[in-house]
């Protein structure tokens, strides 16, 4: 059955609650592109930079504007043997020549024994036995033969899946009901999210397939017991009437992005989970002012009249049981051990998960922030700290490094108890932000009570060092980090240590922004408007770019930076727009 997106969760991706005065990215780079290559056209601006701290191709050091090279020719090679497939809309998976593609595992599929296979048709049930609905980040995590862990698996694995969405169309028999919901469908919504760990293997046929009743497959959904850990494990903003001494929660929402650790789990990233949460008309005549700015910080903001929904309406289901009241983060009782007030404290954490261990516990490492996060990039070096890179994917947020207490050993990479790693490299060390400068350098700003910059904001006092990664975004905006166009994946390059950033559109961005809109700056050089489909106008950033950052070491607080890559469609001017000669054939827009 065919899919489609929903719009108003398009919509949800695009928040923007960042007020501060901090520089945006595209500001550090037009002013660093003014002494370098600067392209000004009808699309809007256009341009070419360069750090040579990276040594990139074609970058010189004279600082005088350098012509316009000519589009280079699209490399000959073919490292991974396919012709490449060109970009089509028809809604169909299209493999080059020679090659089949199937479908390995889908929602509702049966995960364990006993498990009714899937009717499709809105009455199937037990979502918390079935596979999830929206699949995104995956990672693969190789078997040997006799079933244990073996990185270089290739016929037995186990594959992990991050369940962002649901599509309520689909999994009601007459769709979604309207508020007040009924309690079952509430119930197959909140079950369809969060991450699978499916077994697969390779059969005589060389097709994998997946292994229903395998003793690895486990479902973790919004309503499994997850643990807090790191520095803001028990703070007081994490206190519910579930867990009155803030150490436990239920579930990981909205998981979007994913990252791979050297000791084997999975990091998955919780998104646009404050769209899950809804709050009353008047909350904000409750709460302190502190209270009030954290929320709207985090796209939450109520007025007296005015109160904010979630998104599928979980709180209204008809019973009124807890499990679907704590989606409403209003004051409500005599105490925030009475209510779920601080429920929405209680989520937007990176969330460290054992695929080898069914009945391993779940933890969120709050030493990484909390926000809007996509996936987690590990960089972990022999007798060096390690690295986590991670992006807050909504407009005008942030790119965040962790960096941590302990030197990387690679015994630690044979573990048993990989969580037990976890501990020892995510629970302790310091959180940081980036800020881009004009010349193509940049500063890690530290995020904790130590920089005086965070612990005498004058818009919001930080109780303690919890606070402040609980509220990383308003630690960022305290620090001066640079403001970004939706930073979202990230990868580390395992050769030399450098850092790729996606950051995929900006709307918001304007030549000659009005209001809430940004100018473009340094790392976000370009605003322009697009017609899609000869009617459709889009604008802003629409085509995205990819940032490269090099930390010589993952603990130095300065790095190097320019733009590794402008997203651009391959029938755009070559002048304008598409500088590199892009086809069909190559280009990713």
């Amino acid at each position: 059955m065919g899919r489609h997106f929903d719009q108003h969760i398009d919509q949800l991706n695009d928040e923007n609650s960042n007020t501060s005065n901090n520089r945006d990215f595209d500001a550090v780079l037009q002013t660093r592109l003014s002494r370098r290559r600067l392209l000004l056209g009808t699309a809007g601006l256009t341009a070419l930079g360069s750090a040579s701290a990276l040594g990139l191709a074609g970058c010189g050091g004279s600082e005088a504007p350098a012509p316009v090279p000519a589009p280079t020719p699209a490399s000959a090679e073919t490292l991974l043997g396919f012709t490449p497939v060109a970009k089509s809309v028809a809604d169909a998976f299209t493999v080059p020549p020679g090659y089949t593609a199937g479908v390995l595992i889908a929602l509702g599929d049966p995960l364990f024994n006993g498990v009714a296979a899937f009717r499709n048709d809105g009455t199937d049930a037990d979502y918390d036995r079935r596979c999830g609905d929206w699949h995104d980040g995956m990672e693969y995590f190789g078997l040997s033969a006799a079933g244990v862990r073996d990185d270089a698996g290739s016929s037995r694995a186990l594959l992990a899946i991050n369940h962002e969405w649901v599509t309520q169309t689909f999994l009601h028999a007459n769709g979604p009901s309207p508020a007040p919901r009924p309690d079952a469908e509430v119930i197959k919504e909140m079950q369809a999210m969060g991450v699978t760990i499916v077994e697969i293997a390779k059969g005589t046929n060389g097709r994998f397939a997946y292994v229903q009743g395998s003793p690895f497959n486990r479902r973790i959904t919004t309503e499994t017991e997850i643990e807090f850990a790191g520095p803001a494990r028990g703070n007081a903003l994490l206190r519910t009437k579930f867990s009155p001494d803030g150490t436990r929660t239920r579930g990981t929402v909205n998981n979007c992005g994913t990252g791979r650790t050297p000791w084997g789990t999975l990091l998955t990233g919780e998104e646009n989970w404050a769209a899950f949460f809804a709050r009353n008309a008047g909350d904000n005549d409750l709460r302190s002012a502190k209270e009030n700015t954290s929320f709207a910080r985090y796209g939450k903001a109520v007025t007296t009249t005015t109160g904010a929904n979630h998104v599928y309406g979980w709180n209204t289901a008809q019973s009124g049981a807890e499990r679907f009241t704590r989606w409403n983060a209003s004051i409500t009782g005599a105490s925030a051990l009475d209510d779920y007030r601080n429920e929405f404290y209680c989520q937007g954490y990176v969330t460290e998960i054992d695929p080898y261990s069914a009945t391993s516990v779940i933890k969120k490492r709050t030493a990484l922030g909390r926000m809007a996060h996509e996936s987690a990039a590990v960089r972990a070096e022999p007798g060096r700290k390690v690295a986590v890179y991670m992006g807050d994917d909504a407009r005008g947020e942030y790119i965040y490094k962790f960096v941590s207490a302990q030197n990387w050993d690679p015994a630690d990479a044979s573990a048993a108890d990989r969580i037990g790693v976890g501990d020892k490299y995510l629970d302790s060390g310091k959180l940081y932000a980036a800020k881009f400068n004009d010349d193509g350098t940049g500063t890690w700003v530290e995020l904790s009570l130590a920089n005086p910059a965070v612990a005498g904001y004058a818009a919001y006092a930080f109780a303690d060092e919890g606070d402040v990664l609980i509220n990383a975004r308003i630690a960022a905006d305290a620090a001066g980090a640079t403001k970004m166009d939706r930073p979202e994946w990230g990868g580390v390059n395992p050769a030399n240590g450098e850092l790729y950033v996606t950051l995929t559109n900006n709307s918001n961005r304007r030549l000659n922004p009005t209001g809430s809109q940004l100018a473009p700056n340094a790392a976000n050089p370009r605003a322009y408007s697009d017609v899609r489909g000869g009617t459709t106008v889009q604008s802003g950033n629409v085509n995205g770019h990819i940032v490269r950052i090099k930390d010589a070491d993952p603990a130095d607080t300065a790095f190097a930076w320019d733009i590794f890559l402008f997203g651009a469609e391959s029938d755009a001017s070559p002048a304008l727009v598409n500088l590199s000669g892009l086809t069909d054939d190559q280009d990713f827009s």
